[in-house]
């Protein structure tokens, strides 16, 4: 279970190498915004950056090409109808506005009503208020307790957080707080007992395993259940009563501490992380190991319930969040402010889009009958692109909570979700820390790009039972790693560094690429919007009419025009130095 010898092998750090890394508060050489500043800001690490042997040279830019002057008129005219066909499916004179008018909800935009009804999303769009003034009534105590002369460094505050943690579980969940708790210490229970032991792993997963499949079956639990003597503690309920919902992400903390604390034992020379003297980067704050008194009980719950990020993240490790207390980030106010911008626009966008486009009430009555082909895509499209807003929008309240805590989290959703044509890429940039977590704690423990399609097969098995342990989360599963292989066997039949160069190339990638699009978006509804009977009805009116037909084509050619925009995108990155690898 360990990883490989090669994960212990960094360098100590020195003024030369810290100067090298790219971070997101790195200074920028310029001062005129770029095109490329549009994509949310990671980090930029060794392991990202293509090696001089093996780096493809920067191609000249195409956006000046006759070419490229032909994809911006197709998109010109393409986006705006891609608009209005929602919209007029949502306007009140449509014969099926009937069917959904009922999920509809006083609006404050333009005098309309607005589309409030996915559960998800109307949870934290309802509570906002109080989550700020929670965030700010926590930041305030931490700025306190800065304040005091007892105070000495960073380290100081993990206690704090400990405590601070506590009362907001107790507060989120009542009694049922100590479940968690409970919870927790067993699992901390493992790690210390079986410290150094390969059984330590093992125990974990079987432990945790088991938990979220309990947790899942047994609604929370009950005290009644356990004993009558008890079951007053259930009327004990807490703001958000059902713990067991969100557990699953507490859960990926639990497995983090857990593995840390085992691999810190078989690092080869654990005395290097005392010797660093200057901030280390995100790879090396998730992979250098930290002396054995800092796996202390204190410092796990101040990790595993960090209430900027206990709710719904970002994720991340163990041994990154004591690293950003003993060498602290600080992000700066510029940070705050440009990420603060950025949350803002991502909420309005999702306001305007449920004030004008009644596409998640149409999905959850199928009031689609008559509908075009066109119509029916765009109520699927649209549906996804409120998916990523959904997630995307929490994820960044949460991170922009913890950056002003001083905590800075890996970003999730680097890229919109409609500049995507990988579907490894894909999985990378949606939910990034997660991914981040999902390569370090089972990818490469299980060998890695060595058993490539077997172990995406195992890894998106795990996703989806964690996600929710349904059929049509595991149809998700099995349909991306499904899709995964035609990439794989692209990239091995046609390589980019034996064939990059031919003019014909980039569109055989895109032709290919257009494929990938439509299986991702396939998987995603089936996944996350209208599941395995709602796919079959779009497919059928797809392929199954000669209109559709029609559109399929037209549709396929609007993509393809798409991507060669989004492969140009990635270029001008490569210009400014930036690899993403998605």
């Amino acid at each position: 279970m360990a990883p490989k010898d090669r994960r212990y092998t960094l360098p100590i750090y020195s003024p030369a190498i810290q100067t090298t890394n790219k971070t997101q508060d790195t200074p920028k050489p310029h001062k005129m915004m770029n095109l490329v500043d549009l994509t949310a800001s990671t980090s930029i690490v060794a392991s990202e950056k293509p090696s001089t042997r093996n780096a493809a040279p920067v191609k000249p830019p195409l956006w000046r090409t006759t070419e490229f002057y032909i994809y911006y008129a197709v998109a010109a005219v393409v986006i705006p109808i891609m608009c209005w066909i929602p919209m007029s499916v949502s306007s009140e004179s449509h014969p099926n506005y009937p069917f959904y008018k009922s999920r509809l909800s006083p609006g404050w935009l333009f005098g309309r009503e607005m589309d409030n009804s996915d559960a998800q999303y109307r949870s934290f769009r309802g509570n906002l208020s109080y989550l700020i003034g929670g965030a700010s009534l926590y930041l305030f105590l931490k700025f306190i307790w800065r304040k005091l002369p007892m105070t000495d460094g960073a380290l100081s505050l993990i206690p704090v957080n400990a405590f601070l943690a506590l009362v907001v579980v107790f507060v989120l969940h009542g009694a049922s707080s100590l479940k968690i708790l409970a919870i927790l210490s067993l699992n901390y229970a493992i790690a210390k007992h079986f410290k150094g032991s390969k059984l330590g792993p093992a125990f974990t997963w079987l432990y945790n395993g088991a938990i979220l499949f309990s947790n899942e079956l047994n609604h929370g639990y009950r005290f009644g259940a356990i004993s009558p003597a008890l079951e007053f503690l259930d009327s004990v309920n807490g703001i958000y009563p059902r713990w067991h919902v969100i557990f699953n992400i507490t859960m990926l903390r639990l497995i983090s501490f857990n593995m840390d604390f085992y691999w810190s034992h078989s690092h080869l020379d654990r005395t290097l992380t005392n010797k660093v003297q200057n901030t280390p980067d995100d790879k090396q704050r998730q992979e250098l190991p930290h002396p054995h008194e800092f796996y202390s009980f204190v410092n796990y719950i101040a990790y595993t319930l960090y209430p900027p990020l206990y709710i719904a993240g970002p994720i991340m490790t163990f041994n990154d969040f004591v690293w950003q207390h003993r060498r602290p980030i600080n992000p700066t106010i510029t940070t705050l402010r440009n990420y603060l911008l950025r949350f803002l626009v991502s909420f309005f966008t999702m306001e305007l889009i449920l004030h004008t486009m009644y596409v998640i009430a149409i999905k959850d009555r199928k009031a689609w009958t008559g509908d075009t082909p066109a119509q029916i895509s765009m109520i699927g499209f649209w549906n996804l692109i409120t998916v990523w807003l959904k997630l995307l929008i929490p994820w960044r309240f949460f991170r922009l909570w913890a950056m002003a805590d001083g905590i800075l989290p890996p970003e999730n959703m680097v890229r919109c979700m409609a500049n995507n044509y990988s579907t490894l890429g894909f999985w990378r940039s949606w939910h990034r820390s997660y991914n981040l977590w999902i390569i370090r704690y089972i990818y490469i423990p299980l060998g890695g790009a060595k058993n490539t399609i077997l172990n995406t097969i195992l890894v998106f098995t795990f996703v989806a039972l964690w996600h929710d342990l349904s059929f049509r989360l595991l149809a998700w599963g099995w349909l991306i790693s499904l899709f995964v292989i035609p990439e794989l066997l692209a990239n091995y039949i046609v390589p980019k560094s034996k064939f990059g160069k031919r003019a014909w190339f980039r569109h055989l990638c895109a032709v290919g690429a257009v494929g990938n699009v439509l299986m991702m978006m396939a998987a995603n509804l089936v996944g996350f919007v209208i599941g395995t009977d709602g796919i079959k009805f779009f497919v059928s009116q797809l392929v199954g009419t000669k209109e559709g037909l029609q559109f399929l084509v037209a549709a396929c050619t609007v993509l393809f025009v798409g991507v060669q925009l989004m492969f140009e995108y990635r270029e001008e990155e490569a210009r400014h130095g930036i690899y993403r690898r998605c």
